[in-house]
């Protein structure tokens, strides 16, 4: 018979065992910081996914959208280099010093490389433990000091500067693996992890997204992977597979594929009833020669197929993730760097359009850099519902689509988020999910503090703790939004236009000289925001202050 102290002695045991049991289950309870891929796409426009009201086939984006959420304000900075910048630091791109592009130095906010005086994303996570890899097109410096490998990533493949080629390497652009030179400029790249494989960008910067995505998930350590696509950018380049998939499909032409996506946007909640959609850019189809029609199809159809190419190598990168067991807890967020392109200088069937036709397609569909473009109209079809281009900050340039997918930190999957969001967010989103520290001094520099906020209160169905209001200036075009409200303009001469995106999201009812006392409230803010800033002056347009917007 167990005497009492005995049974004391085995109670006790026993009590710390179910102890130590309890805390064991529930430290395996407590969820792992999340893995964290970043996939971004190069001038697209907002409505071109299935998702987002398009005809474009995007199986693999939609599943992630139907999984995930989508947010239907959110904004990126108008232009590629300017919204790597932000994505990257968690600034607006001045603060930086890639206000504009990463050729020339031409001041403060202007120098055209990331400066000391912020960090990356790659740092953060670094620092916070995270294995940090990058695949496709950096383009925020391509000198030493500020290339991936010197800013925090562990492993880089891709190109430092644009990427204007699908099937080449061109002059000044070579490709790196990590900090070498692996293939300078050439028109016949090999194909190293695929030699059976013609060399495509698309295809090739996701061979080597998969190859890091391997050995990451060998670790222990979670992963940060910024996947850098240069689709769908001009030139049009194509796999010809892709191509005749969509060939034929344009051929109403872009009044038609405006109207349908409309309707099929209000069906998907995005679109406010109350938004008019704006007289179309282009001139009337009809009007137009049935060998130009058919010209129009055919460029559309390409510009189509590298978006679809597109999806099929995220289809691709989330096959290993599931493969490699790594699906439930990674936070994957996709979005575009600024709106459709109507380059080069806004034609309104592309370039090249006389020259580079059907019948000798052949002769053009590896030529790269300059060859062949889109062109106005299209891109109007592109972002649809709204008004201009990449470039400009009114929402046909700086409205993108996000979709986030992280099955273990969202609460309602499949929903939609109508807070306004923008690019500078991604940092914070990032240093919450990982646990990160964002330090205020780095390399023996002093980091300035992030700008954005952290989406993560979105995710769960609550509204993000924003207190600024969002700005915007790309090339003298300027813009600010405050809660509903949203002044714009064209830059130094032209006049403020103030709209209620609430009621009016297409910017068609301006409300300036309705409002005059807000319009001249929000201006003074922008402006000292701008000054703050390294903003202005806009070195290719007079200064603000000598010849500014009237307000």
């Amino acid at each position: 018979m167990m005497n009492r102290r005995t049974f004391l002695q085995t109670s006790g045991r026993l009590a710390a065992t179910m102890s130590l049991v309890g805390h064991l289950s529930v430290l395996a309870e407590t969820p792992k910081r999340p893995n964290i891929v970043l996939i971004l796409a190069d001038d697209m426009g907002y409505s071109d996914l299935g998702c987002y009201g398009g005809e474009i086939d995007t199986p693999n984006l939609d599943r992630l959208a139907a999984n995930g959420l989508r947010f239907t304000q959110f904004y990126n900075t108008a232009r590629c280099c300017p919204t790597r910048a932000s994505l990257l630091t968690g600034l607006y791109p001045h603060q930086a010093d890639v206000g504009h592009m990463v050729y020339a130095d031409r001041g403060p906010g202007y120098r055209g490389r990331l400066n000391q005086r912020c960090v990356t994303l790659a740092e953060v996570l670094k620092d916070a433990g995270y294995h940090t890899m990058i695949a496709g097109k950096w383009h925020v410096g391509h000198t030493k000091g500020v290339l991936p490998s010197d800013r925090g990533f562990d492993r880089f493949y891709g190109i430092h500067k644009h990427v204007d080629s699908y099937f080449k390497v061109l002059p000044g652009c070579s490709v790196y693996a990590d900090a070498r030179e692996l293939i300078p400029a050439t028109d016949d790249p090999p194909n190293q992890l695929h030699p059976e494989q013609e060399w495509y960008t698309t295809n090739v910067f996701t061979d080597h997204a998969l190859k890091f995505l391997d050995a990451a998930t060998d670790s222990d350590k979670p992963f940060f992977l910024y996947v850098a696509y240069n689709a769908p950018h001009w030139p049009l380049e194509a796999l010809d597979e892709d191509i005749r998939k969509y060939r034929g499909k344009y051929s109403d032409g872009w009044a038609t594929v405006r109207r349908q996506r409309v309707e099929r946007m209000r069906k998907m909640g995005l679109l406010d009833e109350r938004w008019e959609l704006p007289p179309d850019d282009g001139p009337d189809w009809t009007s137009l020669s049935k060998d130009d029609r058919d010209n129009l199809d055919f460029r559309r159809s390409i510009y189509a197929a590298q978006i679809d190419c597109m999806d099929q190598n995220i289809g691709r990168l989330l096959d290993r993730l599931r493969a490699r067991g790594a699906m439930a807890n990674t936070l994957i967020m996709f979005l575009s760097d600024n709106g459709c392109s109507a380059e080069p200088e806004q034609e309104m069937f592309g370039y090249r359009f006389a020259q580079n036709r059907v019948e000798n397609f052949t002769s053009w569909r590896k030529d790269s850099g300059r060859s062949a473009s889109q062109g106005l109209a299209w891109a109007n079809a592109s972002n649809t519902p709204f008004r201009k281009y990449k470039r400009w900050t009114h929402e046909g340039g700086i409205a993108t689509p996000l979709i986030v997918h992280w099955p273990q930190g969202i609460s309602d999957p499949g929903g939609l988020v109508r807070q306004p969001g923008h690019v500078i967010d991604i940092m914070a989103t990032c240093v919450n999910v990982s646990e990160a520290s964002y330090t205020r001094h780095y390399r023996r520099n002093e980091i300035q503090p992030m700008e954005g906020s952290s989406l993560v209160p979105a995710f769960q169905g609550r509204p993000i703790d924003r207190v600024k209001p969002i700005f915007w200036e790309h090339e003298g075009n300027w813009a600010i939004r405050d809660g509903k409200w949203k002044l714009v303009c064209d830059g130094p001469g032209d006049k403020w236009e103030l709209y209620d995106l609430e009621a009016d999201r297409t910017e068609l009812h301006n409300l300036a000289d309705k409002t005059p006392q807000r319009v001249k409230a929000m201006a003074q803010i922008w402006q000292q925001w701008a000054r703050e800033r390294n903003v202005l002056p806009w070195p290719w347009k007079p200064a603000w202050n000598q010849q500014r917007p009237t307000e």
